[in-house]
């Protein structure tokens, strides 16, 4: 460790008056478990002090340039990202995948969907995660698959979501379901079913994206395909006037902005009173937010019933979400996510905060010209709550960070988006953000610091080809504060 980390260290020590890092799970994909061996891996996992570790039931090989998928992930083409671990010898490159194991087809009878077709790399590489698995158990670590909430392979046009228009939304940055589709449910059903074969022995499952993503304003205004339609009218909401209500909103944001509609935004208040205005003015728009949230209810349900069914009881559940305020709009309930969560990690994924004031910005400028720039960028920020006091004047104050650069949102609104969580989370149900690792170290060290000295219950780190051996020296470090 340099001298300035270790400086940072000492610093942490001093300042950190109680550690919630009794709990603290890194999240290791499939790739580095192959990459690095499955001891390498265990070894610094226990150097850092780490109590818990997910995994994904995927094997992966790197591929020709331009097949398979690229890592890191280049979130619809705006991350710049960089692993700080190198995988197979590189920083960046494409890699092909295949199931670790090979799936039950008559499982899925009840489906349209199939799973994922094993490979060679399945038959070569896929003991490997199993072995994991039994292995760090073995070391005392819980252990978590983290799959996709509602992603089944080859998403049909049928099930996307759509805009209250009709079209599927422009430019998803996660290409997720309409989580009231049947065929999904049913898919998860299998899919649930079929891992707990494979792998009885983990402690539990963490879904991502229980919920409707908002990275993108398109994303945002899901869902009014025709199964929300007809889950919604089941049960008793008005989705006529619920889908013209929207529209309208879609309609105003995408062409007809003035300058003054943004004014009360960069407002004092950030916007608080309007917000609460326009939904007493709305009614059906608030009637949306809700619908979102009894919907995202649904699928943890759904996702509980199968668990309980093919695992146990005992299986644990512990979804990921967005934070607030962006709950609001992909509808996640920490309230009543206790009904069938042990566990809720809200992402602190900072350097998606900010490329959405650009991503959303964008569009908003481009459809409503004439707009002043600084006005888009401190309303959308505000609305974000990204900052105490919003001075930026255009959207490349905020973007998506490079490697070396800090992340541009500060303690304060972290701590409140925690604190938020916390108050709304219902009983029994543990609160463990998810901080990002992606970042320069210092940064890094920050923005994990502030979770442990919260109230939080526990923290949860995204990802391990981001933590280099200076920044699992940090976690261990602070764990032992």
């Amino acid at each position: 460790m340099g001298n300035e980390s270790l400086r940072f260290v000492r610093n942490l020590k001093e300042s950190v008056c109680m550690s919630r890092l009794e709990f603290l799970g890194i999240t290791v994909l499939g790739d580095y478990i192959l990459s690095e061996g499955i001891d390498c891996v265990l070894e610094s996992l226990k150097r850092c002090g780490a109590t818990a570790v997910a995994c994904n039931p995927t094997v992966t090989y790197p591929a020709p340039d331009g097949t398979g998928s690229f890592q890191p992930p280049d979130d619809a083409g705006s991350s710049p990202r960089l692993f700080d671990r190198k995988l197979w010898g590189r920083r960046s490159l494409w890699v092909r995948g295949s199931p670790s194991y090979i799936p039950q087809i008559e499982y899925y009878s009840e489906t349209p969907y199939r799973p994922r077709e094993a490979n060679d790399l399945t038959e070569q590489y896929g003991q490997v995660i199993d072995d994991f698995i039994t292995e760090a158990l073995k070391a005392g670590l819980k252990v978590y698959l983290q799959v996709g909430a509602a992603q089944p392979p080859n998403l049909r046009e049928e099930d996307k979501p759509r805009l209250p228009d009709g079209r599927v939304p422009f430019n998803r940055m996660a290409n997720t379901a309409s989580i009231a589709s049947p065929a999904v449910r049913s898919y998860v059903r299998a899919y649930v079913r079929d891992l707990m074969d494979v792998y009885p022995q983990i402690t539990g499952f963490r879904p991502d994206w229980p919920e409707y993503p908002c990275y993108k304003l398109d994303e945002a205004f899901q869902d009014f395909s025709p199964h929300v339609i007809k889950w919604g009218e089941d049960h008793g909401y008005d989705m006529a006037s619920m889908k013209n209500s929207v529209g309208h909103m879609y309609e105003k944001i995408h062409g007809k902005l003035s300058n003054e509609d943004l004014l009360d935004w960069v407002s004092p208040d950030y916007g608080r009173f309007t917000l609460m205005n326009s939904l007493r003015a709305h009614p059906h728009v608030a009637e949306w937010f809700r619908l979102k949230a009894d919907l995202s209810l649904d699928l943890l349900r759904e996702w509980r019933q199968a668990l309980t069914k093919y695992g146990g009881e005992e299986k644990e559940l512990s979804a990921n979400a967005f934070m607030p305020p962006y709950t609001l709009l992909t509808g996640f309930d920490f309230g009543r996510a206790s009904e069938f969560c042990s566990a809720v990690s809200p992402k602190l994924y900072t350097m998606h905060w900010t490329a959405m004031v650009e991503f959303w910005g964008r569009v908003i400028l481009d459809s409503n010209p004439g707009l002043d720039e600084a006005l888009v960028v401190r309303s959308l920020a505000n609305l974000f709550d990204l900052e105490d006091q919003i001075n930026a004047e255009k959207l490349s104050d905020y973007g998506y960070p490079q490697p070396d650069e800090p992340h541009a949102v500060p303690d304060s609104p972290q701590k409140r988006k925690i604190r938020q969580v916390k108050s709304a989370a219902g009983p029994g149900m543990a609160v463990t953000p998810l901080v990002h690792g992606y970042g320069p170290t210092d940064d890094f060290a920050r923005r994990l610091k502030l979770v442990a000295e919260s109230s939080a219950d526990g923290i949860w780190i995204n990802r391990y080809g981001y933590l280099g051996d200076d920044k699992l020296d940090i976690i261990g470090s602070l764990r032992k504060a």
